[in-house]
């Protein structure tokens, strides 16, 4: 298995699909951002195989070459994206729905009024700006995993319960029912509305104010590319602690200035030490209290009805791999075993009938070792399916593979709770 997302370039390019106009191209090398720019004969040549297909009824969506692979992808035949990944042991899933986020991105900050009744190109480049930073995210090294599972990013406070009552309590005071509290780009608690948000928007909002720069408030005008893309809403936040916001979404009211300082005391200021608890959970996800075997290195938990998952690369912290090679193993076991051994996740499209015949047959668990055949080298991964919830676990070359469906069993019961 490759380690995706190592030593390797990406570009993404936005054209408009009529014209083959090109609308921003935004890169990253290594993860991180990148001036690298593709020539205008190459952008020329990807868009043109892709229109030649078309005008021949033929749906071009991916291709490969010996060292990159590119995807494509038409929204509303208005806007054709095009990824190019030359990052080791990419796959097609990954690109398909990073592509599928970034039209969500667009969206969000744009509307898709502007992208599906292009009237001025020029106008939409500049508008489309706005939507780089978010981008931008998706392209590099990203501690969240939301772009690919397509769930929220989820942390378990200490004391949750106390959250969500304040929470409650400060949305009737405010008068919306749309709240969140976010750490990092996590949702620490949310109202029964928010949890009700359609995909990807969910998923884009959290993420969309962690990659903000820090800022004592906003108010910021927002499309929701499933529930409202024409029609704008607000998004205001509001810091309590560092990497620590509270998110509304609502109307025209209230307006910002109704949120003072004392709406906000008499709410939160109690609450100041576990709201304290949440900082540490930003990469970390579980209570500090939560025990997990030593061997596990990291962990993604999915409830896949709910749309909602942890991650976190933090447990063993002095062991090797570095987290950011962690994270790199478990997102691309994911797209593994996301794409040929578990069932089709709720939401993705229907199955094939020839698929659906051998559902009895789909695997509920599998594993794979990393690494050199000599013992105690390399690592452990390990996927487990149990009714809506998903494990996968990056485990210590220490960890005997007899023992692997074992440890996740017990590791899944212990989190069930939480998720």
């Amino acid at each position: 298995m490759g380690e995706e997302g190592t030593k390797g370039t990406v570009h993404l390019l936005c054209l408009a699909a009529s014209s083959g106009v090109p609308l921003f191209c935004r890169s990253s090398r290594g993860g991180a951002p990148s001036r690298q720019q593709l020539p205008f004969s190459v952008i020329g040549s990807l868009n043109g195989v892709h229109m030649f297909g078309q005008n021949l009824e033929v749906q071009l969506n991916s291709a490969r070459t010996e060292d990159t692979t590119v995807v494509w992808k038409s929204f509303h035949d208005s806007i054709t994206l095009i990824v190019l990944s030359s990052e080791e042991g990419t796959s097609e899933l990954r690109l398909e729905r990073l592509l599928q986020m970034v039209f969500g991105a667009m969206v969000l900050l744009v509307g898709l009024e502007e992208l599906t009744n292009i009237r001025n190109v020029e106008r939409l480049k500049k508008e489309l700006r706005a939507s780089y930073r978010l981008i931008d995210s998706f392209l590099g090294d990203s501690e969240l995993i939301g772009d690919l599972t397509q769930c929220v990013d989820c942390v378990v406070p200490p004391e949750g319960s106390l959250l969500q009552e304040a929470l409650s309590g400060f949305a009737e005071a405010v008068g919306t029912a749309f709240i969140s509290l976010v750490v990092s780009g996590r949702v620490v608690v949310a109202t029964e509305s928010w949890w009700r948000l359609g995909m990807p928007e969910a998923v884009l909002l959290p993420w969309l104010v962690g990659s903000l720069p820090p800022q004592a408030a906003r108010d910021y005008p927002v499309y929701l590319p499933h529930g409202s893309p024409t029609v704008p809403h607000r998004l205001l936040t509001l810091t309590l602690l560092p990497d620590l916001e509270l998110c509304l979404l609502c109307g025209p009211r209230p307006p910002l200035s109704q949120l003072d300082a004392q709406l906000l005391e008499r709410w939160w200021q109690p609450l100041l030490e576990p709201l304290r608890g949440c900082l540490p959970l930003g990469p970390r996800a579980l209570p500090a209290g939560f025990l997990l075997h030593t061997d596990i290195l990291g962990l993604l938990l999915l409830h896949l009805e709910l749309k909602r998952c942890l991650f976190t690369v933090e447990p063993s912290r002095d062991k090797e791999p570095s987290p950011e090679h962690r994270r790199r193993l478990l997102r691309s076991f994911y797209t593994l075993v996301t794409a040929t051994h578990f069932p089709p996740e709720p939401g993705q499209p229907e199955e094939k009938a020839e698929e659906a015949v051998h559902r009895a047959q789909v695997a509920r668990a599998c594993y794979l070792v990393s690494g050199t055949e000599e013992p105690g080298t390399g690592w452990r991964l390990v996927a487990l399916q149990l009714g809506p919830r998903r494990l996968l676990l990056l485990l210590s070359a220490q960890s005997p593979t007899y023992g692997l469906r074992g440890l996740a069993t017990h590791t899944l019961h212990a989190l069930t709770p939480l998720l």
